[in-house]
């Protein structure tokens, strides 16, 4: 089992701009109570990959990000169907996704809403919504567990903007790439860090609660205790985005004690370079 030092899990943002009030990073370290990372900082998303960079060569650490690391693939044996050029492996698919993007603080939306529209749903005039959703392997698993993902890399619509997320995360993880760990695209060196996929929904589901947002703080401390996490003592109102953040690497550092972690049933090396895998879906 690969050991690291604290889990950090890291609510992301797609949206436009150069900051974004939807990022938020937690750290559980040991067996500490997990605590926000600079709580009042509103992050833009390459002041998240630079601290990255800057952290993993402190600690060995498991960084995990709330996002698609890759479209599904082997469903339908392409990430965009009919269009020519388009890599056939995720690494290369977000060096792909870089060069065609030039929006703000490693933003995405111009993939999506210009260069490759016909692929991604935005609403009832693009047809019918399930001939755009489409889900990777991990995702199906998930579904066997009962707990299905309610949105997919295809889908732009709706608050959670989980295409445009997604999407940004992939020019994060080609700016990152080769500089610490991503699996399960990378093998995992013992004492290195690395970065995961992780589901927010999954961590609350797996503290007992039925996977809605956690609003308040006797929920948030009912999910962390449930992990086998010490209560949070910090002061001041939490978003949702916070405690999301808290819960999961509450949860991720809870997961590490599972031996299927880094290797569930269902992943294959094709999987795994092609669409990734969800930490905690096993």
């Amino acid at each position: 089992m690969t050991r690291f030092a604290r889990t950090v899990a890291i609510d992301w943002s797609g949206a436009k701009g150069g900051k974004h009030k939807g990022i938020a990073l937690a750290e559980a370290w040991g067996e500490a109570a997990p605590r926000l990372v600079r709580a009042g900082h509103i992050w833009s998303r390459t002041e998240v990959a630079d601290w990255l960079l800057r952290e993993a060569e402190k600690a060995p650490t498991l960084f995990g990000f709330d996002f698609s690391f890759a479209p599904p693939f082997v469903e339908r044996g392409a990430y965009l169907p009919g269009e020519a050029g388009v890599p056939e492996r995720a690494r290369a698919f977000w060096a792909y996704v870089e060069a065609a993007c030039d929006d703000e603080d490693l933003g995405a939306a111009s993939f999506l809403e210009q260069r490759h529209r016909p692929h991604f749903y935005f609403g009832i005039a693009d047809g019918k919504k399930a001939d755009f959703v489409h889900f990777r392997q991990c995702d199906q698993q998930l579904n066997r567990m009962g707990g299905r993902k309610t949105a997919s890399a295809y889908d732009a619509i709706g608050a959670a903007q989980v295409a445009k997320a997604s999407f940004a995360g992939m020019r994060l993880l080609h700016r990152i790439d080769g500089r610490v760990a991503i699996w399960p695209m990378d093998t995992l060196a013992s004492g290195e860090s690395a970065v995961v996929e992780i589901y927010t929904r999954i961590a609350i589901r797996n503290a007992g609660l039925p996977g809605q947002k956690i609003r308040t703080r006797a929920e948030l401390n009912r999910a962390l205790v449930a992990l086998g996490s010490p209560p949070w003592r910090g002061g001041g109102a939490l978003s949702d985005h916070q405690t999301d953040a808290l819960v999961t690497a509450a949860a991720m550092r809870a997961h590490l004690s599972d031996p299927q972690a880094f290797d569930p049933p269902g992943l294959t090396p094709a999987i795994a370079a092609t669409e990734g895998w969800t930490f905690g879906i096993v």
